[in-house]
């Protein structure tokens, strides 16, 4: 009960307000910068006022793998809206995500999304999918940023899904590292269709990168289920059957 009072009254406020006065920041910052980089800054920084207000503590191994000056496919589990403060709190890179295209429509978020360079993704057109999978991996090899992805499709309320291949595709097609993510923990931070954040401690943990450099189109389904398999291990889930 007191965990549920002190989100009510202290930390869903201390959201909204930190999200508007960050969100105007970055939408000031946009106009002069237009790399995205310096909203990505102002991001994490938002990232770590949640976590703060929400009272979640983040215990991070393995960030020494990464190369800050490299480009990689971020591939993570995704059960909680707070996945995305947290690795953005954590991870010493630049990266952009790819959004349903409907959050582009919403004011002020919208604007903010576009102007940051993160990637609209229509669900159920197939057309429209590949392009922004196409534009994804294009911005991979052109900027030497790294990108975010939920290959599950969406949270899940209690194990890890199936992973769909577009992820697979876009690492293979940009010919980058993919690096699994496992967050454990999130699910009793945030509940799914629960408005409240309750505190506690997280795990991100990162993966051995797989380079990709060698393989082709027709390695994808291979490489999804690595992948698959070293998210579930680092999450702490069981790994799909051979």
């Amino acid at each position: 009960m007191l965990s549920k009072l002190r989100s009510f009254f202290f930390t869903a406020p201390m959201i909204v307000f930190s999200t508007v006065m960050m969100g105007s920041m970055s939408l000031v910052a946009s106009f002069f910068d237009s790399t995205g980089r310096r909203q990505h800054a102002i991001a994490r920084g938002w990232s770590r006022i949640l976590l703060a207000v929400g009272g979640v503590k983040v215990v991070v191994e393995g960030v020494e793998k990464l190369d800050p000056e490299k480009g990689y496919v971020l591939v993570a589990n995704h059960s909680s809206y707070f996945d995305i403060p947290v690795i953005m709190a954590s991870l010493p890179l630049q990266f952009r995500f790819f959004a349903k295209q409907g959050l582009f429509r919403i004011p002020f978020l919208g604007t903010h999304l576009q102007r940051a360079g993160h990637i609209p993704v229509m669900r159920g057109d197939a057309r429209a999918s590949l392009k922004s999978i196409s534009d994804g991996a294009r911005m991979l090899r052109e900027r030497n940023l790294s990108v975010l992805l939920f290959p599950e499709g969406g949270r899940t309320l209690e194990r890890l899904a199936e992973f769909k291949e577009g992820t697979a595709y876009i690492a293979i097609k940009a010919g980058v590292p993919a690096v699994p993510i496992g967050l454990e923990g999130m699910r009793e931070i945030l509940r799914m269709h629960s408005g409240y954040v309750y505190p506690g401690t997280v795990h991100l943990r990162v993966g051995d990168p797989i380079e990709t450099a060698h393989l082709t189109i027709r390695d994808r389904e291979q490489l999804t289920k690595e992948l698959h398999d070293r998210v579930a291990e680092l999450c702490g889930e069981p790994v799909s059957c051979p």
